[in-house]
């Protein structure tokens, strides 16, 4: 499998600063947000906000892509995050509900846009054999920063109060934004789906696999078919005259989608509404558990579980064909990883919580590398249209599910909140597992009646109605 070179490196070290400055604005914000409103409920409708923000800008992703290049959408994004965090840590000490509620709203859209143009970009800057490499270094950087966020969140609040924090997060979009302007890597591709298994890249001439496998940002342009005019140059901008197709409406996202994508995608809202209960209920556990340090509890699952999520990108890096892995892969993962999630809240000690703790992080890092790298096989055209959809899915699947879990939370143990929501997403991947079986029935059927060779794996591109699925 090729490498990914210094510049993506560069990218994802930048990433990671963001990330950092993204988790650690989650407490910060949070805490703001009960200042200013005085209530509980005010806390929940800002994040209500936020959340409802992020879900309007997942449906509007794909037709923004179809007019911008993912370049100027990432650093927009960012620039617009690091303006709201500025000013909101210029007003910390008189902020008004109004302006709270405007930039909870920009934070939103622009981290759900920033997300599907990073994630839809990935096969242009590193190439299609190397994504799945790429996509685990971007998992990892994730986790630590998640780790360091969380861990900080208190000095940093403690030491200069929330003006600090915000504009610790202002200084973070700035270094991602400074660092996407510096590096300017391509971030649109080729039309063409990679096939998948352990075959070459694409059965075309050599120079194209040639043109696939060159460092990021040295490679020669190639002409993107585009339906209405010119291509892009390099670092993703558009040549002079050029017309972007338009892309498909909202209320288009799922027309013409293979019913294993769409299930996929189904699963990880269903994971992510899953994932809502064991974030709600582990401070309710932390206070309970550890009365005299939740914080210290909170911080060993983390950090263990940030250690599983680098150990699945190790085991990943290092698998062969790990790109071409698809829904049965992904399926297994969040099945592992909710029962992991489970054992976490069985009152296990201290050692048998961080190993779960770890167990449930690489399986959540197995899913992210999997499911990233597999919605990524689909043609470029196609990618911000299922991350977008992907992250609408997500959004509403953790909204709703942190909502019912608060809920529940009030008339039920944790241990049987958190079992109920995972039991939820283990049924998911259940169904999921049992729809790839039977298309993998199909196909070795179709196969044995017509001497070609079916897809018998489940996971080949070029298959139904999107490419790539």
């Amino acid at each position: 499998m090729a490498g990914v070179d210094r510049r993506f490196c560069a990218l994802v070290c930048a990433y990671a600063v963001s990330g950092y400055g993204n988790y650690l604005n989650l407490i910060a914000l949070s805490l703001f947000s009960y200042q200013v409103t005085g209530t509980a409920f005010g806390v929940g409708v800002v994040m209500a906000l936020r959340l409802a923000s992020g879900f309007v800008a997942g449906l509007t992703a794909a037709a923004l892509s179809a007019r911008t290049t993912r370049l100027r959408t990432m650093v927009r994004a960012d620039v617009a995050q690091g303006l709201a965090m500025a000013v909101l840590a210029v007003c910390a000490d008189r902020t008004p509900l109004w302006l709270l509620c405007c930039v909870v709203v920009v934070m939103g859209a622009g981290n759900t846009y920033f997300t599907v143009a990073l994630r839809s970009a990935v096969p242009a800057m590193v190439g299609h054999e190397a994504r799945t490499r790429a996509n685990g270094l971007l998992v990892t950087a994730r986790s630590i920063a998640t780790v360091l966020g969380f861990a900080s969140a208190a000095a940093v609040i403690g030491f200069g109060g929330y003006a600090t924090a915000f504009a610790v997060n202002a200084v973070s979009f700035a270094v991602s934004a400074g660092a996407l302007l510096a590096l300017r890597p391509r971030t649109e591709g080729e039309d063409q789906p990679e096939p998948s298994g352990d075959q070459p890249v694409g059965d075309g001439p050599a120079r194209d696999r040639a043109v696939r496998d060159e460092p990021v940002g040295d490679r020669p342009v190639q002409d993107e078919p585009l339906r209405d005019g010119p291509v892009r140059g390099e670092g993703g901008r558009r040549r002079k005259g050029a017309v972007r197709p338009r892309g498909p409406r909202p209320w288009q996202g799922v027309a013409g989608l293979p019913a294993l994508l769409l299930g996929m995608i189904l699963l990880r809202g269903l994971d992510a509404l899953a994932s809502s209960s064991h974030n709600v209920a582990l401070p309710v556990v932390a206070h309970a558990d550890a009365p005299s340090d939740p914080a210290l509890f909170m911080t060993r699952f983390w950090a263990a579980w940030a250690v599983g999520t680098v150990a699945a990108h190790l085991v990943l890096k290092r698998a062969g064909g790990a790109a071409a892995w698809g829904e049965r892969a992904f399926a297994l993962g969040t099945l592992a990883m909710s029962v992991c999630f489970v054992a976490a809240f069985t009152g296990l000690p201290a050692a048998g919580l961080m190993a779960a703790a770890a167990c449930a992080g690489f399986a959540d890092g197995w899913t992210e590398i999997v499911y990233t790298s597999r919605l990524q096989a689909a043609l470029d055209r196609e990618r911000s249209r299922l991350f977008g959809l992907s992250a609408t899915a997500e959004t509403a699947g953790f909204a709703l599910g942190t909502v019912l879990a608060a809920a529940a939370l009030e008339a039920l143990p944790a241990l049987t909140v958190v079992g109920m929501f995972h039991g939820a997403a283990v049924c998911g991947a259940l169904v999921l597992l049992l729809c790839a079986a039977v298309r993998t029935g199909a196909g070795r059927r179709r196969s044995s009646t017509s001497g070609e060779e079916g897809d018998t794996d489940g996971t080949r591109t070029g298959t139904g109605a999107l490419p790539g699925a």
